[in-house]
């Protein structure tokens, strides 16, 4: 039988150890999808309900498993549906490769159907490299660099083939002038470190540092050992970008936590009152969170040079990958004896467990939002995979949950789109297939896509040797990030033709199609539903009737946030009393620990 273009190109993905492609079919992959049915499905075809979920499933696969993630779409509505998912992993610094089907050579340039220019669509997103494969000659050397250029980017990257070009038959490149040849799939990993000088005089800035705070990114994630030890030498508490949630667990007594909007009160402390900062791997934007200029002397960490040094006035810049780098640095550093910094920061973060721990057991009409993440903290498995959506949920994922063992946590970061928290379990299922997933989503989301994507999570949940994969839906009828946004920063109240959302029975609707479905109504039946999910023989859906007027603002908020809220009140915001009430009661708890 004849190879066909699409034929091998599915021969290049297993060259490549691909083991599945997240996308959606369409006349423009044709030979493509022929080509999977010819290979016996393999690398297998995982069919999404919509092309966006494809290309975050693709970037939720890559976030957990280190691993390029790839996604396949037609062309025209199909690769204009990728975008918003090549969009988070451009931002969050993940290696996707985009394979999108193309109208027919011979029709280009006819205003044909679906005919777009997808160069330029796509130019963007996938900036790091983007090529159409217009002879059979040349895709293996534009696949192989797709992928080597999204693992040493940490970029999206895509590969563009016209329908026709897919049928016909694969002709390799020869040893001939304008033909280029490609070397077989390799994953070689570069050790980079900086010049001996350079971490000499970082080690002297930090030796000198007398209260020194670390912030630690997602760029820090291979270097949890060596990161914990240069804060036990140094003295240092540890603050964690969103990002890097997961780099280091939370029963660490000197790990402050979630810093920036969503951060916690120990974070905001330790940047407050230091006079040295490490920056480990972290592009953080929010350098309002950061310490006062010129009140710190700081060193930063990260693999790519043209992201340091621009955050804050960092006195020394190494670029280096942070493992080896921070191995370097270690034995330069002088153990220090006064510690009565950390004494300082390990007591804020012990008062501010206690805190979370007041606030989320607060009585709430229904039930209190953060009491479902601090019930999760308590039984969630060592191991488990945890994915967050964008939305208020947000807060009490970043707070409220506390790492630890080999868990895992990530969310759409800097793009903070609604709707990847559903399809980023499917991806961290098909990474970890012997892991229980947790998703923690705001209706909104669950509205905007995670509804349909239980489908899917119907449809594969027999391929995972653990069957556990919990979607948590915080409902409480209203977009309550916005509303919160529009109360806080614009000192409006809540618009309630933009912002209620329409009642579902999202526990009925996983029952549905075949998983199930537990809805609770009232705080005392919070911690046996997570129980019965968390040891379910099948996915589960936790619909959990919250709160909205739980506020979500940080312990940190400004004055003007408090003033604008406060303004929206006074204009007439539909639930201000409420508000205000538990408002007070959960503020009341910051003062107390303050007082113990």
């Amino acid at each position: 039988m004849t190879e066909t273009v699409g034929d091998y190109l599915l021969q290049r993905l297993r060259d490549w150890d691909v083991q599945q492609v997240f996308g959606y079919p369409g006349d423009g992959i044709n030979g493509i999808v022929a080509a999977f049915g010819k290979a016996d499905n393999q690398p297998r075809f995982v069919q999404s309900r919509h092309e966006e979920m494809s290309a975050f499933q693709a970037v939720g696969y890559a976030k957990f498993s280190g691993e390029v993630g790839v996604c396949l779409a037609t062309s025209g509505p199909g690769a204009i549906h990728l975008l918003n998912g090549l969009y988070d992993a451009k931002l969050d610094h993940v290696p996707v490769v985009a394979l999108v089907g193309q109208t027919a050579r011979s029709a280009m340039g006819g205003s044909y159907q679906q005919e777009i220019d997808l160069q330029a669509l796509l130019k963007d997103v996938a900036s790091e490299y983007l090529v159409e494969v217009n002879v059979a000659q040349q895709l293996p050397n534009a696949l192989d660099r797709a992928f080597r250029t999204a693992l040493a980017r940490k970029a999206p990257t895509a590969v563009i083939i016209p329908a026709d070009l897919q049928e016909q038959e694969y002709t390799p490149p020869e040893h001939a002038f304008k033909q280029v040849p490609s070397s077989p799939p390799s994953t070689p990993r570069a050790v980079v470190l900086p010049p001996e000088d350079e971490l000499a005089h970082a080690a002297e800035v930090l030796n000198e540092g007398r209260r020194v705070a670390i912030l630690a990114g997602q760029g820090a994630r291979n270097a949890a050992e060596e990161l914990a030890r240069t804060a036990d030498t140094l003295g240092a508490g540890v603050a964690k970008a969103l990002l890097g949630k997961d780099v280091l667990p939370d029963d660490l007594p000197y790990v402050t936590g979630s810093i920036g909007l969503l951060g916690t009160k120990p974070s905001y402390e330790l940047m407050r009152d230091c006079d040295t900062l490490l920056i480990v791997g972290s592009n953080l934007p929010y350098s309002q969170f950061l310490p006062e200029f010129g009140q710190a002397r700081a060193v930063q960490i990260d693999i790519d040079g043209g992201r340091i040094g621009m955050r804050y006035p960092t006195e020394v810049n190494l670029v280096g990958e942070a493992k080896a780098t921070l191995r370097a640095l270690l034995p330069l550093l002088s153990h220090k004896t006064d510690r009565s910094w950390r004494d300082t920061v390990e007591r804020n973060v012990a008062d501010w467990w206690s805190t979370l721990r007041d606030q989320a057991l607060l009585d709430a009409a229904p039930i209190n939002p953060m009491r479902i993440v601090h019930e999760l903290s308590h039984r969630v498995p060592e191991d488990a995979i945890v994915t967050a959506d964008s939305g208020s949920s947000t807060n009490w994922y970043a707070r409220n949950l506390r790492m630890r063992g080999r868990m895992r946590g990530s969310l759409s970061g800097t793009l903070a789109t609604m709707g990847a928290g559903v399809p980023y379990a499917l991806g961290a299922k098909f990474a970890h297939p012997e892991r229980p997933v947790v998703a923690l989503v705001g209706d909104g989301a669950m509205q905007m896509n995670g509804m349909a994507e239980l489908v899917t999570i119907a449809r594969y949940r027999n391929l995972w040797q653990d069957p556990r994969l919990v979607v948590c839906v915080f409902n409480n009828h209203d977009l309550n990030q916005v509303t919160w946004e529009l109360r806080a920063m614009g000192g409006a109240p809540k618009f309630e033709e933009s912002q209620s959302l329409p009642d579902v029975p999202y526990a009925e609707f996983a029952k549905l199609v075949g998983l199930e479905g537990i809805t609770v109504e009232e705080p005392g039946d919070l911690a046996r539903a997570w129980d019965v999910a968390l040891t379910a023989d099948r996915p589960v859906v936790l619909d959990v009737h919250c709160d909205p007027e739980l506020p979500p603002i940080p312990p940190h908020a400004t004055f003007d946030q408090v003033k604008s809220m406060t303004e929206a009140l006074v204009k007439g915001d539909p639930n201000a009393w409420h508000l205000l009430v538990q408002g007070a009661k959960t503020k009341a708890q910051e003062v107390l620990s303050r007082s113990r």
